[in-house]
């Protein structure tokens, strides 16, 4: 259990600090998901947008995990996530098209699944 801790724990530092993304957008994607789960709620009700943001934050936490198992843990470029090391000093660019699309690709997922199950 204390090693999946650490695991968690070096997840959310990255996650904190990096500079893959804007800060301003690593708030904005919070109102953004909130928007669009409300926007569905009205739309389809309650259970299909529960069923959507299960399914969307499961395959969000997947992309993650690939992500994480192929750059070995933040330190290796891979896809669009590239590392540029200065020394001792690992820094990352942006994300980009690959990124993205596997978002894109999760919220249609997300979105076929909850209505084609319930």
């Amino acid at each position: 259990m204390k090693k999946f801790m650490d695991e968690l724990k070096l997840d959310f530092n990255f996650i904190k600090s990096h500079s893959l993304q804007p800060k301003w957008y690593k708030v904005l994607k919070i109102f953004i998901l909130m928007g669009f789960l409300v926007g569905y709620y009205f739309l389809f009700g309650w259970i299909k947008t529960m069923l959507f943001f299960a399914v969307f934050i499961l395959l969000s936490i997947l992309v993650h995990l690939i992500y994480r198992a192929k750059t070995r843990k933040w330190k290796q470029s891979w896809l669009d996530f590239v590392v540029i090391k200065k020394g001792n000093e690992i820094t990352t660019k942006r994300i980009g098209k690959y990124y993205y699309s596997a978002i894109v690709i999760n919220t249609i997922l997300s979105v076929v699944i909850s209505q084609v199950l319930t």
